[in-house]
């Protein structure tokens, strides 16, 4: 496996799930697994070096990648920048590459300029090319690959992501703190800015409601700004990066949570957190995110980029019309990593027949 960053690095949805996974298939005894990634590797996983420095010194780092690999591996590739070619390994090998996201239109959106964003998304072709297997956490993603990436839909697969349940555990709270919690990374695709406008009509409903929004991005300024030109300011704190044991405290602490993306959602994870933890997400229309409650309840799903919606169910949400602690968990157990890396294992042998 071949990956960005370990989560301890820098915490983040792709790089939580690499983490994980890794994690996961360790954990089983029919597989040998190794991973790469910059940063401070988990037990057992290795590191190309910090994630400090220039583009192009990390990448030709991973790209010259001298580790030998045995005759016959799968080469399960996370991000398109980082890692050897297939080819120019000896023996057979396979070669999957799991999509996260497109790169270049994540990077047009954070005010990147056309011939970069072109430049990223050639390059994205180019380390896509070859590969065996595409692997995607929705239905949502699968047709971007078809549709933008002009990938055949017989070369994709859809595994849904999994979720420590161990981490993350339910607690039965009968009068939670009427806060909000909303974990995302401060970028414009988020929603943030929307999540604030709404807030106005909570806490006219819930006077002493509180958010607290978790995550670093590059509108952490604009976003601090925004809070404090609401009038709502006082009840809106941003905790910046947050440990997983500081996490664990704020989704005991939290009524419920949020995730208002706007753009380019492929599964959301932090959604799964949350329903182990007990708390209801509300989510938006986004993407592959509704994936995550539609089948526990779909009113927890509001239309993206409406503030008045998602004010509203906020509040039908602090007054209680949400699914209990042990509703959400038993949804959040349907996604276990064994579960996933048991799919993950399958692709694998078969790809290697």
């Amino acid at each position: 496996m071949t990956g960005s960053e370990w989560n301890s690095a820098v915490p983040g949805g792709l790089n939580r799930y690499f983490t994980d996974l890794y994690c996961a298939l360790d954990r089983r005894s029919d597989i040998e697994v190794s991973a790469v990634a910059f940063g401070s590797p988990v037990p057992g996983g290795q590191s190309w070096g910090s994630v400090g420095g220039s583009t192009l010194r990390r990448c030709s780092t991973a790209f010259l990648d001298p580790t030998a690999l045995p005759r016959r591996t799968v080469i399960d590739r996370h991000f398109c920048l980082y890692g050897r070619s297939a080819m120019t390994y000896p023996g057979n090998h396979r070669l999957v590459v799991h999509f996260h996201g497109p790169w270049a239109d994540e990077s047009r959106m954070a005010g990147s300029t056309e011939i970069a964003a072109r430049a990223k998304y050639m390059i994205e072709r180019v380390r896509y090319a070859g590969a065996d297997r595409l692997v995607v956490l929705s239905n949502y993603f699968r047709q971007l690959l078809v549709e933008h990436y002009r990938v055949p839909p017989d070369d994709i697969s859809v595994i849904p992501p999994g979720v420590d349940l161990d981490r993350f555990r339910s607690t039965d709270r009968e009068h939670p703190a009427p806060m909000v919690l909303c974990v995302r990374r401060l970028e414009r695709r988020m929603g943030i800015h929307v999540l604030i406008r709404s807030w106005r009509s909570v806490v006219a409903a819930h006077p002493d409601a509180r958010l607290v929004i978790v995550g670093t991005g590059t509108q952490g300024f604009a976003l601090r700004s925004q809070a404090a030109e609401s009038g709502c300011g006082g009840s809106i704190s941003f905790e910046g990066h947050a440990t997983d044991e500081r996490l664990t405290q704020l989704y005991e602490q939290a009524a419920l949570t949020v995730i208002p993306s706007v753009a380019l959602e492929g599964f959301g994870l932090f959604a799964l957190e949350s329903l182990a933890s007990g708390r209801a997400p509300i989510v938006t229309e986004c993407g592959g995110l509704p994936d995550s409650v539609r089948e526990l309840d779909a009113s927890l799903i509001v239309p993206a980029s409406d503030a008045d919606a998602l004010g509203d169910r906020i509040v039908r949400g602090l007054n209680g019309q949400v699914p209990g602690p042990q509703q959400c968990r038993a949804r959040a157990e349907s996604f276990s990593w064994e579960s996933s890396s048991a799919r993950h294992i399958s692709m694998y042998e078969k790809l290697s027949s």
